[in-house]
């Protein structure tokens, strides 16, 4: 239990003497005076940023001259304030001092931009932390001393070639996404009357886009018979088979709770972040999108959930690692299975291929609505106001029919091979017939 803390007086800190080392005397709440083997006394603040990182702030010397208790405790009060609102008050306090500067850098810009974006909400701390040390590490040395109204787009382009030249693509394309955001930034508040980011387009290399392997749809059966015939760990193999199923991205499927999960509501519902693991990176993960993502599911798939349950159903973690059971199975483990059953993972088919098939299958099978199928793969509607609309809908019930029949259509395929378009077609080509076909 942490002691209770005395609050300092000014009488206290003024007979404060000099020791041969540095020392503290507390206030609480993250104040603290330090005083100095030279005889000097300075307030410091001790706090953590909104991302959770600790840090120190420092408010200025204590002294006749300086500050005393009450202001300094007036700047802890403001301090405080700026973090339940999600601001770093050493960041603001970096703002507050170009401004009061009349200074225009491109640095200062910068941070006020990247301020604004963070009180508005936009970013998580650990992203918007992120930005800002990217930006400091490959902007800043070149650009960030400099005044925003003599940057020529020759002058923008310089630093992001730089990093062209280390082979590091994306990140030149997301830093020039953000010069141009704040270059803009600078012609809203009014600094500049022309943004010169605008002429960066086509100025970089762009990588090209490497689409994930996954088997054409009439190898899905000799899929299904290697993954029933695994050898390795049986967890392992029901991941697999999980996969598949119901084709969620890997870190929604490794981070999976089973609180998430209802078997007698055939429900998994994932969330937007998850609880975090001690030691394990990225474990608050949850859908991908940001959003929380219904999963229906298909009877198979709860009968692949029982006999998983059977077997972790005493921990929180649906597929804990091997190793220890507090933390979730390998990022590798489901990559790592389709090599073991024979399968070439970077040409043949990967773990992110098998939602690739299921999309392809319930595509082709002319079943589905479009938005049906875009809700269930989590993909992100762009159109802002269309998306509102189909977040809303959700289309839970065609969802739920769709899951069955992509399930259903695994197990035909055991059999025999079929398209998904004559699997969608037993008994008539017209629109009822097709719903009712459904198995």
């Amino acid at each position: 239990m942490a002691r209770p803390v005395t609050p300092l007086t000014d009488s206290k800190c003024e007979a404060a003497k000099a020791k041969d080392k540095p020392y503290k005397l507390s206030d609480g709440g993250g104040l603290y005076l330090l005083v100095r083997p030279s005889g000097g006394k300075v307030w410091r603040f001790k706090y953590n940023r909104p991302s959770g990182q600790e840090s120190t702030l420092t408010f200025g010397e204590y002294g006749r001259n300086g500050i005393g208790l009450a202001k300094a405790r007036e700047a802890r009060r403001q301090a405080r304030d700026l973090l339940a609102q999600g601001i770093d008050p050493a960041e603001h306090a970096r703002i507050e001092q170009a401004r009061a500067q009349n200074a225009t850098t491109f640095e200062a810009v910068t941070r006020e931009w990247h301020a604004a974006q963070v009180k508005r909400g936009k970013w998580s701390a650990g992203h918007a932390e992120r930005v800002l040390r990217e930006m400091e590490v490959d902007l800043f040395p070149a650009l960030g001393k400099r005044p925003v109204e003599q940057l020529k787009t020759r002058d923008l382009l310089a630093p992001l070639q730089a990093v062209e030249a280390r082979d590091a693509l994306d990140m030149a394309s997301r830093l020039k996404q953000r010069l141009c955001s704040v270059m803009r930034h600078a012609t809203q508040t009014g600094i500049i009357d022309y943004n010169p980011a605008q002429d960066l387009g086509g100025a970089l290399a762009t990588r090209k886009a490497v689409h994930r392997p996954a088997l054409p749809l009439d190898r899905l059966g000799e899929l299904l018979r290697r993954i029933e015939a695994y050898q390795g760990r049986p967890l392992t193999r029901l991941a697999l088979v999980l996969t598949l199923q119901v084709f969620v991205r890997s870190s929604e499927l490794r981070m999976a709770r089973w609180g998430e999960i209802d078997l007698k509501r055939a429900l998994w519902i994932i969330p937007a972040k998850r609880e975090a693991l001690a030691g394990v990176k990225h474990s608050t993960r949850g859908s991908k999108m940001g959003d929380e993502h219904l999963v229906p599911l298909s009877p198979q798939a709860v009968a692949t959930l029982e006999q998983i349950h059977a077997m972790t159903g005493d921990g929180d973690l649906v597929f804990p690692s091997d190793a220890y059971a507090s933390k979730p199975m390998s990022e590798n483990t489901v990559n790592a299975a389709l090599r073991r059953i024979g399968y070439d993972t970077k040409k043949d088919v990967c773990g992110h291929g098998f939602r690739t098939m299921a999309c392809s299958a319930l595509v082709e099978s002319g079943l589905w609505s479009k938005d049906a199928v875009e809700r269930q793969m989590s993909h992100k509607e762009r159109n802002g106001v269309r998306a509102a609309y189909i977040h809303r809908a959700e289309h839970i019930e065609e969802r739920r029919l769709m899951l069955n029949w992509w399930d259903n259509f695994l197990e035909a395929n055991k059999e025999q091979p079929v398209t998904p378009f004559e699997y969608a077609r037993p008994t008539g080509d017209n629109v009822v017939g097709l719903r009712r076909a459904v198995p």
